[in-house]
């Protein structure tokens, strides 16, 4: 059998998957097909229902749950990870109303959360759908007011003369009382129970590989990572890669349901299935 496994190319999927990609890691009968893409391309192909496993924003997730289920294992949630709010010379949120505010694509989680901010506040901001390393630059020449940036722009966004006007991710955390969920693995249905706790447990035995041997992955994971300095390589792999990546745990859950029910919500959807998550164990 040969599947198509989508991911990104930031550290802390190359950093889980490497051991799968390379072979390190087997799962028996099965190949994979691999591409990596930017988050909101991924999004976009899980919209499409094209990979039959692929890395996506949670918010994302919420709209493909008829066709795909979400794994345990790949993930990225946590508390102090979430995307954050900046500017170059706004003071206060009340200045972005009628602005340009860029935007890391429609269907990410950080667009999902910074829509529910505005909506809060009764601001309305000119969205700007940007890849996400051209956020920072469109803000940083004034293109933009503001921007929301993900990724490895949570600690870099200093070094384009940015400052940072919110941290989105505290407030969900604040106004939830839940850890923020970024990103999950979604795998097709029609692909069936079992596979697809195998799929998780060999997800799960490549991160932990790559914890175990973690020279083994540098070439593959710098090289995907393009310009990133290597400090800041580290220091996202760190941030991302939680023990929530081994298995989302019921907080976890907690945190892609209620997450999902705002995208949901905000598109139109009607109730999810009740069967979101692969079941643990």
């Amino acid at each position: 059998m040969r599947l198509s496994l989508h991911y990104s190319p930031c550290p802390n999927d190359t950093f889980i998957f490497h051991a799968l990609a390379a072979g390190l890691v087997r799962v028996p009968g099965v190949e994979f097909s691999i591409t990596l893409a930017d988050v909101e391309r991924l999004n976009g192909a899980a919209a499409r229902r094209e990979p039959d496993i692929c890395k996506v924003s949670v918010a994302a997730a919420a709209g493909v749950l008829d066709e795909y289920r979400v794994l345990r294992a790949g993930g990225a949630l946590g508390r102090g990870v979430g995307p954050v709010l900046v500017t170059k010379s706004c003071e206060g949120l009340d200045e972005l109303d009628g602005r340009r505010v860029a935007i890391p694509g429609r269907r990410t989680t950080a667009n999902l959360i910074f829509g529910l901010l505005c909506r809060e506040r009764g601001i309305r901001p000119e969205l700007v759908e940007l890849v996400y390393d051209e956020v920072m630059p469109a803000v940083a020449s004034g293109d933009c007011a503001a921007g929301v940036v993900i990724h490895e722009g949570r600690f870099t966004f200093a070094e384009h003369g940015l400052v940072r006007l919110l941290d989105l991710g505290a407030w969900w955390e604040k106004e939830r009382g839940l850890p923020i969920p970024l990103g999950c693995i979604v795998m097709r249905r029609s692909l069936g129970p079992d596979l697809a706790r195998t799929l998780d447990a060999a997800i799960r035995e490549s991160l932990l590989h790559a914890r175990s041997h973690p020279g083994a992955g540098a070439e593959y994971i710098r090289a995907h990572a393009q310009e990133m300095d290597a400090n800041v390589i580290a220091r996202h792999i760190e941030t991302f890669v939680t023990e929530a990546s081994l298995d989302i745990g019921p907080e976890g859950e907690a945190a892609g349901l209620a997450l999902m029910a705002e995208a949901r919500r905000a598109e139109g959807l009607g109730d999810m299935p009740v069967d979101v998550f692969l079941a643990a164990g």
